[in-house]
């Protein structure tokens, strides 16, 4: 695509210096462009003063603000690799997390001085606070240099549901690439207004929607981390045009008397992390909200696909078509025509790799230099993806593969079922059967064998679930997707 990029933050504020990037909802304070950047050169000289050169590693633990989104920019200028860490793990494990790419230095903002004092003696490395007064030292807008466009620019952490987390390199061209994914599919213009509060260690945090906002020349409001009420109140105010979340937190909207009181038809609303459950689709629809599909990863920037308005309510259950920049292959499926594999991608949006990782590397890519996704996607004649589960969720019951996926898809349809997840576990006559996880709906009861017969007119017999146990809550990953392994764990 190309070898270089300009620096993101001296030339947005070449373009739109004086315009709003960031309005911190923490410290109230409001960030131009021109500010960013000046307070951007600033930490990375004084993180260049502090011995760090380029290449380097640096860890991050701290809730979302302005002062990360500064620290990002400044890693971008300085050519350093920022590792943010996710705040809800203990010590121990973001210590082993960080083992293998050897950071440097760890910083902090106030709230989480103690854990980030503790990783740093276990690795030998200095804790500095964001505060720090060197860090936050007057600095001006600096002229656009030019920036390697496949340099490593930060590193994001998988969960490490298979083993230790994989550091997926992120780069300047995956940015670039996901804002005009992104950008085109939503029609991003400089006049739109978005909200931040998915965490920053996540790819959501930062590529959906706030660094295409920012490149574009859009502001966003910056919130520490989720409260649906804060939210909720953005989005009666008109504070926000564009909007992203997962399907968790359209779940959290929906039972709350505050979703009548806003426009969405003001809103563009988009949703990932997990496929948003048809009664939530047409929930909003019916308040005139479409809701978006979509579908990435973080080793994909993460924009792959992303659902149009005009086919939103008769594709449902689509996330749509692959996206500008990126090619996407069905493994075993003639390019263009309808069928089911897996998915394969390819484009100036992909990761080059693991951190360190050469072997988890060479695992990840197809001859070609195709990213095998790990879903499974069945596409129809008019070339909408719909994607069917994670291959590893798939089990096999009496002879005949069951996807998860379809099951839960049926089960939120009940309408004393709220959420659903599904697993196979092992069983003596069948090989596999499915186990059911639910969240009744507020004030309903879920019967498990009155649930069962339900099913029989909906789904073939080996694919209704033989075990049923409700639940007040899932556990997640920070972007809100069902950890099945804990499940997994739980049955066994």
């Amino acid at each position: 695509m190309f070898d270089a990029v300009p620096d993101m933050a001296a030339k947005r504020a070449e373009l739109s210096g004086h315009a709003l990037a960031f309005r911190d909802a923490a410290t109230g304070r409001d960030w131009s462009f021109r500010e960013v950047d000046a307070a951007a050169n600033g930490m990375a000289a004084a993180l260049r003063e502090r011995g760090l050169v380029e290449g380097d590693r640096l860890a991050s633990i701290c809730l979302n603000g302005t002062a990360f989104f500064v620290l990002l920019l400044a890693c971008q200028k300085a050519g350093l690799i920022l590792c943010p860490l996710n705040w809800r793990q203990p010590p121990a494990e973001l210590t082993e997390t960080l083992e293998p790419v050897s950071p440097r230095l760890i910083l902090h903002d106030a709230g989480f001085a103690e854990p980030a004092a503790e990783v740093a003696r276990q690795l030998g490395i200095p804790a500095l606070s964001l505060d720090d007064d060197d860090l936050r030292r007057e600095g001006t807008a600096g002229s656009v240099g030019m920036i390697p466009a496949d340099r490593p620019w930060y590193l994001l952490f998988t969960s490490g549901t298979t083993g230790r987390p994989k550091a997926v390199i992120q780069t300047a061209r995956m940015a670039w690439a996901n804002a005009v994914n992104i950008g085109q599919a939503i029609h991003l213009t400089p006049a739109d207004r978005s909200v931040n509060f998915l965490p920053v260690f996540h790819t959501a945090g930062i590529n959906l929607y706030t660094l295409p906002v920012f490149l574009t020349g859009g502001s966003s409001t910056v919130l520490p981390k989720f409260e649906a009420a804060e939210v909720l109140e953005l989005l009666r105010t008109g504070a926000i045009t564009q909007f992203f979340g997962v399907p968790a937190i359209y779940q959290a909207f929906s039972l709350s008397d505050e979703v009548e009181r806003i426009d969405w038809t003001a809103v563009r609303c988009g949703c990932g992390g997990a496929p948003l459950p048809e009664p939530l689709i047409r929930f909003f629809a019916e308040r005139g909200a479409r809701v978006l599909n979509g579908f990435g990863m973080t080793e994909t920037g993460p924009t792959v696909f992303l659902m149009d308005e005009g086919h939103a309510e008769a594709k449902i259950g689509s996330v749509g078509r692959p996206q500008m920049l990126t090619e996407c292959r069905l493994d075993g499926v003639p390019d263009g025509e309808p069928g089911e594999g897996e998915i394969l991608l390819r484009g100036p949006n992909i990761t080059p790799g693991y951190y360190g990782n050469p072997e988890a590397t060479e695992q990840a890519f197809a001859p070609g230099g195709w990213l095998k996704s790990g879903d499974v996607g069945q596409r129809d004649a008019d070339g909408f993806v719909r994607i069917v589960d994670r291959i590893k969720d798939m089990y096999i019951s009496g002879g005949e593969n069951v996807y998860p996926a379809e099951v839960e898809r049926v089960l939120v349809e009940h309408p004393a079922v709220l959420e659903a997840a599904v697993i196979g576990i092992p069983d003596e006559k069948w090989g596999e059967t499915g186990a059911a996880f639910l969240i009744p709906r507020p004030g309903e009861t879920i019967e498990p064998e009155p649930l069962r017969q339900w099913c029989r007119a909906r789904l073939a017999a080996y694919k209704i679930p033989a075990r049923v146990e409700v639940v007040e809550d899932f556990p997640r990953t920070a972007a809100g997707k069902v950890r099945k392994p804990d499940l997994r764990a739980r049955i066994a």
